[in-house]
């Protein structure tokens, strides 16, 4: 008699059952769309999160309701967008042509309802599918739409995404829409707005519509020149040439060459929505590039010479955009590839004819890359084989199982992490306690070396520089990433923090795109243990110790100087599900490049002189 889970598929009488459950018609449910969206949250706005990350649910939430009042822009109704924020409460007011009073309830709460299909009324839409509003809806505790049309207003209410009320009334407000809503607690916990995140965002709206204006808490946000703005924020005065842009109807793009960058680093947006993991558009604007500047100068240089230390910026406007998910990170329209590249080397070479300077500016840079690329590969012969599979070969890397794009399943390669320790003590600590599968330990021999304003050749003649870059796999860019977080795990001490620093120079030096990327972690683990016999508290600040101190009687004191101290089971606590990670961010590429070579380059006495004036 042959079974299978249980099951003896000879017996007819047999129960279906598996591990003792019965699987029968009523394990078969189904659920409303704002249900679905609430037992499975993910599925529409990727990553719950606190707040403390830019790509958290709470900005989703945000970016869902503000794409519907940038749509109305785009279509030429409305140019103006308010929005702001009291007591995590959001509102959103647009001035376009506010929804329909019949369809206000639907178009807020019932799945793929809405005005984005026929192709007309929203021409370039990145809501194409019907979802975003409705799941603000579902995942809010508070949620309220008013729609101004003509003289009169509709307002519906609704909490955890159910119908509270509805009215019609009169009303002298201009017409658009107004949301208003407040993230639930129930699914996002003890949620925190950032509000420099969400300002990074109206920036990103102005620049990529230009004529529009944004307002944030009174914070007004408007772009004139679009992606050049966008470009001119990120590079300041760092670039070799000027911005070199160029504008459609459909297709606008920008770039330049970058002093003293390594790498390339590109914004990628489709109908508004920034594209973080690229698509289509992103590889042929980069093979346009290239093709147009091979036909201006008449050579064939290599994709590696012509893109090194480039910034870059395309968006696109296209009728039916194919995303991988709800939360659109990478297009998937393989159609578009050919006109792009076309259009993108036209202009491309156009742009370089006319302006002769520029062209042979960026010819230089090329040159000298080429160079640079040659005098690398003469000091790679001289460095230790780089092996980037499983079996990689590094004294001080205590790999895990899985890794970033190389396993089966995309969540483990995503959860994948490597912690960069100083010492024996703190590596070894972490060790002890990690999740094999999924954490990586890399322990540094010390303090490295300063590569503040130093050639990318330093990599391949410092043995600890190599090995770490051979670890994380970015010898090539960020397509060989071994793992999801890299994250800097030293001690709370001023040793802790100068090799913290160190290594925030090595990646801002030669690897850019790591930290554009969002890939890059600082660990946060307690200062303070504050206990009794009966209750312990872990404390992060001296604030959070003294609150313990009070609530906690005849509490002792521990002070955790270095990762070491912390016991090994106790510190599973701390790299586990309540881990805490601060994301290492740039808003400005040019701003962080000044603050290195302040704080890290040759400028003793203006350092010194400095550190005096702001002693205490």
């Amino acid at each position: 008699m042959e079974s299978y889970t249980g099951i003896c598929y000879n017996d007819p009488m047999a129960k279906q059952k598996d591990n003792g459950v019965l699987y029968d018609e009523n394990a078969i449910l189904s659920l409303d769309s704002l249900e679905h969206i609430r037992l499975r949250p993910g599925m529409y706005v990727g990553r719950l999160g606190d707040g403390t990350h830019a790509d958290d649910g709470i900005y989703i939430l945000l970016k869902e309701i503000i794409d519907n009042a940038v749509d109305e822009f785009t279509m030429h109704c409305g140019n103006r967008i308010n929005v702001t924020l009291r007591d995590n409460c959001v509102t959103v007011r647009d001035f376009g042509r506010g929804i329909p009073f019949g369809k206000v309830v639907d178009c807020v709460s019932k799945i793929n309802t809405g005005a984005k299909y026929g192709g007309e009324v929203f021409m370039f839409s990145v809501g194409l599918n019907g979802v975003g509003t409705k799941a603000v809806n579902a995942l809010s505790s508070f949620f309220r739409v008013t729609s101004y049309r003509d003289g009169a207003s509709f307002e519906a209410e609704f909490e955890h995404g159910k119908l509270k009320g509805q009215k019609e009334s009169p009303s002298d407000e201009p017409n658009g829409t107004l949301v208003e809503f407040i993230p639930d607690p129930a699914m996002f916990g003890d949620y925190h707005f950032n509000e420099e995140f969400i300002r990074t965002r109206m920036e990103n709206y102005a620049f990529l519509n230009t004529g529009l204006t944004l307002t944030f808490n009174k914070q007004v946000f408007k772009s004139t020149n679009g992606l050049m703005d966008l470009l001119q924020q990120q590079v300041g005065e760092d670039s070799i040439y000027p911005i070199i842009s160029y504008k459609s109807p459909q297709l606008e793009f920008a770039f330049t060459h970058v002093r003293n960058t390594w790498g390339e680093n590109y914004f990628s947006y489709v109908n508004g929505q920034h594209t973080s993991d690229g698509g289509t558009h992103l590889s042929a604007f980069k093979e346009g590039l290239l093709k147009g500047i091979n036909e201006h100068s008449g050579k064939n240089w290599s994709p590696q010479d012509v893109r090194e230390g480039i910034v870059g910026a395309i968006s696109i406007k296209i009728l039916n955009p194919i995303f991988e998910s709800q939360t659109k990170n990478k297009l998937g329209n393989v159609e578009i590839r050919g006109p792009i590249t076309a259009q993108v080397k036209e202009a491309v070479t156009d742009h370089l004819f006319k302006h002769p300077e520029t062209a042979q500016l960026l010819t230089q840079r090329i040159i000298n890359n080429e160079k640079l690329r040659k005098e690398l590969n003469e000091v790679k012969k001289g460095a230790k084989e780089a092996a980037r599979k499983v079996a990689i070969n590094i004294p001080k890397l205590r790999d895990c199982k899985y890794h970033l794009g190389q396993t089966k399943d995309p969540e483990q390669g995503e959860a994948s992490m490597i912690f960069l320790t100083e010492g024996d003590s703190a590596s070894g600590t972490i060790t002890k306690t990690r999740d094999v599968l999924t954490q990586a330990v890399y322990g540094l021999r010390g303090k490295i070396l300063n590569v503040c304003g130093k050639q990318k050749t330093e990599i391949y003649k410092n043995e600890e520089l190599y090995n770490m870059m051979v670890a994380l796999g970015i010898e090539n860019g960020l397509d060989g990433l071994r793992y999801g977080k890299v994250v800097i795990a030293t001690d709370a001490d001023n040793d802790g923090f100068h090799i913290r620093n160190l290594l925030m120079t090595y990646f801002f030096s030669y690897f850019e795109d790591l930290i554009l990327a969002g890939r890059l972690y600082i660990l946060e683990t307690p200062l303070f243990r504050v206990r009794n016999k009966s209750v312990t508290r872990y404390c992060y600040s001296e604030a959070e110790r003294d609150s313990a101190l009070s609530a906690i009687k005849g509490a002792e004191i521990t002070r955790f100087k270095g990762l070491g101290e912390i016991d090994s089971k106790e510190f599973g606590n701390f790299i586990g599900q309540d881990m805490k990670l601060v994301q290492v961010q740039a808003q400005s590429m040019s701003d962080i490049r000044k603050k290195i070579e302040f704080y890290m380059g040759a400028n003793t006495p203006e350092r010194r002189e400095f550190i005096m004036e702001n002693l205490v």
